[in-house]
């Protein structure tokens, strides 16, 4: 996995090992004389500067906030005292021991500041800074640190301030870049003189091995602001051998620099966009999340169109249907072609200061298509469009699938993301998902839900419909009997039927109440039929003849269409089960399915049957 990215890293790196895009929010305007002119906040850019893998005891040369440049304690003592009151302390105590160590932490940072300014002392383009700090003190950073809160507002305090004479920014000159580049080189050049111990993943000893922190991973879900880091030891417990901090790890400066970038690039990389209403998002393009806790980080080695993950939020009904159809005409096999494009991708979720990795997937392009083909084949399922009054097909998207297991009024709910790790890897390497999902969608179907108005909300869902069907095909084992994507008229099995027949049911009792029914039998009866059949529908009949005889008085034709269609159902049940197993209340949820989509369908040609379609709920999350 880390080769991969070190491999991706090597082709979006852009500057020397030495030099990283790091953010500028404020110009430090000084004259030649080192004298401070003023400060001016700008939108955030990315420019070039001196790359440090960690600010833990360490500073960036000419660039960083204003703690370092500036002995600004002020946003220091803010965190402190605000974690000190947190922790029980009073607000006269809170005060007293957050300003005594903010202003030691504050002066330590400002003194590297200025120590790794000294280093790089005999710069020509670097006499102003040295001015502004020494020769010209009283006129350079002391009149800054008066004039900081005044011309910076408080929100963009925490920015980071660049020097600049006139209009050219000192650290982004060629003489600066250049001396950073060469003590850098030289540093790695002392390193390897004493450690040539090859790297873990080039297998090469031209770089030295890095001890320190690799680089912080920024973007994280549930990490920290600062970011997370992919590999760390800091504690003894994980050293052996005699080995300090990262050299367990036995990854070179270069291998880190690289792995740490790409797995930057692929956590931000993306573009602004509007939505239908005009406001402006933004829309990652090599990542996905899932929940609020998990994201998936996708790639390739070789540049490759990966349009089919744009379904993944938005199906094409059209698009899907070409992809399915041009993979069933193909010859699917194992790929013989050895230089074949590789797809790849990281389930990952920061755990505090460091990043969990959940998942790894590595399969041919050809393996990742005929893969995505069969996930949006066995997901097809068909529902009632009632603006064109027929049978359309559809296929969710996977945030569609990950919130129809969602725990009801839970905001944030880590079921979302555990079941899209699960999901996105039945996608992609055509596994089977766990049957654990099943038993919370039928949960959410059972669960009766209202709205402010007291109306019931369909919990069938035409996602979960969806789901149900995967789950059951694909743990099917081989079995004879699959579910089919719309009624089927040969599925002979019991739970089936018995779906099928509770859909009836349901239809008889609505056709000869109307629509403003409190609580029909789908709320009151749906979750005991759908495990016990025996004993409901044994009441579910008795209930039914009730209905079935008022009826025939107002709709007769309908009655007797229906009373037929139930007496041949029963027919086929030559017992009602006791009890139904999971894949079996699984089979019975999507036979009631397929028995109310038909039945809307019908409504095309019987008028009579409009009643079932009227008012019919929108689908919720859909």
């Amino acid at each position: 996995m880390i080769r991969e990215l070190v491999e991706f890293g090597k082709k979006i790196r852009k500057n020397h090992d030495a030099i990283k895009d790091e953010p500028i929010d404020i110009d430090l305007v000084i004259d030649e004389d080192g004298s401070f002119v003023q400060f001016t906040v700008i939108d955030r850019i990315l420019r070039p500067a001196e790359a440090i893998t960690a600010k833990k005891g360490k500073a960036r040369l000419l660039l960083d906030k204003a703690e370092e440049v500036l002995n600004y304690t002020k946003n220091e003592f803010i965190e402190k005292k605000r974690k000190l009151i947190k922790e029980g302390k009073s607000e006269e105590e809170a005060n007293i021991k957050a300003f005594n160590e903010a202003q030691k932490a504050v002066q330590f940072k400002h003194n590297l500041f200025l120590a790794k300014l000294n280093e790089y002392k005999d710069l020509s383009v670097l006499k102003p800074v040295i001015k502004f700090y020494y020769d010209n003190k009283e006129n350079g950073i002391d009149k800054a640190i008066k004039k900081f809160e005044n011309q910076v507002p408080e929100k963009d305090r925490k920015g980071n301030i660049a020097f600049r004479v006139k209009d050219v920014r000192i650290h982004e000159l060629k003489e600066v870049y250049d001396a950073i580049i060469e003590h850098y080189e030289k540093s790695q050049a002392e390193k390897l003189t004493k450690n040539k111990k090859k790297c873990s993943i080039c297998g090469k000893s031209d770089f030295p091995i890095m001890e320190g922190p690799h680089g912080m991973i920024k973007k994280v879900p549930e990490g920290q602001t600062s970011g997370c880091a992919l590999v760390s030891y800091n504690e003894d417990a994980y050293e052996s051998y005699n080995l300090s901090r990262n050299l367990n790890s036995s990854i070179c400066t270069n291998c880190a620099k690289n792995y740490v970038e790409g797995l930057n690039y692929l956590m931000t990389n993306g573009n602004t966009i509007k939505d239908s209403k005009g406001k402006e998002k933004f829309v990652y393009s090599n990542r996905k999340n899932l929940g609020s806790d998990t994201a998936v980080l996708f790639w390739t080695r070789e540049s490759e169109n990966l349009s089919e993950l744009d379904w993944f939020d938005k199906p094409d009904p059209g698009q899907v249907s070409n992809l399915i159809e041009s993979v069933a005409n193909a010859k699917i096999g194992v790929s013989q072609n050895f230089n074949s494009n590789v797809f790849y991708s990281i389930t990952l979720s920061g755990v505090a200061s460091r990043i969990a990795v959940r998942d790894w997937i590595e399969i041919s392009i050809e393996e990742y298509r005929q893969n995505i083909a069969h996930w949006f084949n066995d997901l097809a399922i068909k529902y009632y469009d009632k603006d064109f009054k027929e049978l359309k097909i559809f296929y969710p998207s996977l945030n569609q699938l990950t919130w129809a297991c969602k725990i009801e009024d839970s905001r944030e709910d880590e079921t979302i993301a555990r079941v899209g790790k699960h999901l996105w890897n039945c996608a992609l390497k055509n596994q089977k998902p766990p049957l654990w999902i099943l038993t919370i969608v039928l949960k959410r179907i059972a669960h009766n839900k209202t709205s402010k108005e007291g109306k019931s909300i369909n919990t069938f869902t035409k996602s979960r419909a969806s789901l149900i069907k995967f789950i059951i095909n694909r743990n099917n084992n081989g079995g004879s009997t699959m579910l089919k994507e719309e009624l089927d008229l040969e599925n002979k099995t019991p739970a089936y039927l018995c779906g099928r027949l509770f859909a009836l049911i349901e239809a008889i009792q609505r056709s000869a109440l109307g629509k403003n029914v409190n609580a029909g039998v789908r709320e009151r009866f749906f979750a005991a039929a759908s495990s016990s059949p025996a004993p409901a529908f044994g009441r579910l009949m008795r209930i039914m003849q009730h209905h079935l005889t008022k009826l025939k008085q107002e709709r007769p034709g309908m009655a007797v269409i229906l009373d037929k269609e139930v007496t041949e159902l029963c027919s086929q049940i030559d017992q009602f089960p006791a009890i139904l197993s999971l894949e079996q209340q699984g089979q019975f949820a999507l036979g009631y399915y397929h028995q109310k989509q038909y039945n809307f369908v019908r409504a095309k040609q019987n008028k009579e049957f409009e009643i079932l379609t009227e008012n019919m709920e929108e689908p919720e999350n859909e």
